[in-house]
């Protein structure tokens, strides 16, 4: 057994205020280990870390690493960062990401949800449906899973996982079952395109020992089971699958549907809405028979599942317009999201985003135009950078603009400032039946801020 994973390890973690990074600190405290962590800010994660006995520096600093047997760090830490430098110049062990998952794979069976988009929310759904079959299985996702508790839990059975594909993380992961939602275009800079990218979750599928479910009505995902040498179990639509999805109803805030395979037909309700979701749960639901489940297990779990955090998560009202927040932030998600709001009867959609990523943006620039079609007006914000360096100073004008191109300018506007947003809003209010604010930084503010809620 590696220091990593011996009981009382002395274990720091670089940029543990991240959503993966933040779930691994937690799994490590109940595996035993004493854990540390830094970050470049303060947070509310750091804070629940805190309370969970882990020590916390802000910001980074050598100091925090003197005591250190295995320092870990979050792929979006600079390999240069200063606490990583420390680690290696006393000679501690320096474990990525990917290592550490590779690890824990060694002492537990890996259960995983992987994709483009929707993992944190079908792995969620996997935690309750596999609850509610009686497993106490450990966790690692990017979000706590509402109604059980904290993205990070160790235990006795397997761990199911929020397979990530961002800088190549999951490269060194064997799972033992895996679900594969959609391929869409992302992380360019680093897979540098979109057949590297394809070719990375081919590779996955091919080191999956067990049991292998598609979403085949995505034609990324069905482009990477076409190539892949697994077994696929393929979910869908339309006629040429193993389980098929029919007789859907989308409300505005629940959804059901009916679905079809070889032992017979689940008839299902969910606590959210949208097409997007009905797909999530449709590839857990057969990930779950194929592992075990029954029928009524299924059924009873994801009738728990209450959503996952700013996953068109309703906010409130504001003036009679409901407010919703969601982490869309790849072009495929923000359409997907928009369609849920159409399907949940709002007709004049008001849709605020934050571009996420210098080099997203400039990797998918005009690409975020038609996924706004359903939205009546926008507001576009600023790039929220996460830590990305922007020297040629790249701002969200550039994804207002690819908007105005196609739509037309009257219908679009620019805001450097989240504190700008709400009174532009307000301008829109009697041509708003709902605001749904979009991104994966600090955008959800505005919609807390609207709302008088809290985060």
């Amino acid at each position: 057994m590696t220091t990593f994973l011996a009981p009382g390890a002395k274990v720091h973690i670089v940029g543990i205020g991240g959503a993966g990074m933040s779930g691994l600190a937690r799994l490590l405290v109940e595996m035993g280990a004493v854990v540390s962590g830094s970050d470049q800010s303060e947070s509310s994660v750091l804070d629940s870390l805190r309370k969970r006995g882990v020590r916390i520096g802000v910001p980074h600093d050598a100091v925090n690493v003197a005591n250190a047997e295995v320092v870990l760090w979050s792929p979006a830490v600079a390999l240069d960062n200063v606490e990583l430098e420390a680690a290696r110049a006393r000679g501690a062990v320096l474990l990525s990401r990917s290592a550490a998952l590779a690890e824990l794979g060694s002492l537990r069976r890996i259960i995983g949800l992987t994709g483009t988009h929707g993992k944190t929310t079908a792995t969620s759904m996997l935690v309750h449906v596999l609850g509610a079959s009686g497993r106490d299985d450990g966790r690692l996702l990017g979000a706590e899973v509402l109604g059980v508790g904290a993205n990070g839990h160790w235990s006795d059975g397997d761990l199911l996982v929020e397979v990530d594909e961002s800088f190549g993380t999951f490269g060194l992961l064997r799972p033992y079952a895996l679900g594969l939602l959609n391929v869409e275009a992302d992380h360019l800079d680093f897979y540098g395109s979109l057949e590297t990218l394809d070719r990375a979750f081919t590779d996955l599928l091919d080191r999956v020992s067990g049991p292998v479910v598609v979403w085949s009505d995505d034609a990324g995902a069905q482009r990477v089971a076409e190539r892949s040498t697994s077994a696929v179990v393929r979910v869908g639509r339309g006629e040429s699958v193993d389980w098929r999805v029919g007789d859907e109803v989308l409300g505005r805030r629940t959804s059901s549907f009916r679905l079809v395979g070889p032992s017979g037909a689940i008839e299902v309700t969910l606590r959210v809405t949208g097409a997007h979701n009905v797909a999530n749960a449709a590839v857990v639901a057969v990930l779950s028979i194929l592992l075990g489940a029954r029928a009524e297990d299924v059924v009873r779990g994801l009738a728990r599942f209450e959503g996952a955090p700013r996953r068109f998560q309703y906010c409130g009202a504001w003036h009679g317009v409901d407010v919703y927040e969601d982490y869309a932030h790849l072009p495929g998600e923000i359409s997907a999201t928009l369609e849920a709001t159409r399907a949940a009867g709002y007709e004049r959609i008001t849709a605020v985003f934050q571009p996420h990523r210098v080099t997203r943006t400039l990797n998918l620039g005009a690409a975020f135009a038609p996924a706004f079609d359903l939205a009546r007006h926008v507001v576009v914000t600023d790039i929220y950078p996460a830590g990305e360096p922007n020297p040629d100073g790249v701002t969200g004008e550039l994804v207002a603009q690819a908007l105005r191109e196609r739509r037309g300018p009257d219908t679009v506007r620019y805001c450097s400032t989240l504190d700008g947003v709400a009174p532009i809003l307000a301008t829109l209010r009697e041509q708003s039946d709902v605001v749904v604010v979009l991104g994966a930084g600090d955008v959800g503010a505005v919609a807390w801020q609207l709302t008088g809620g809290e985060q």
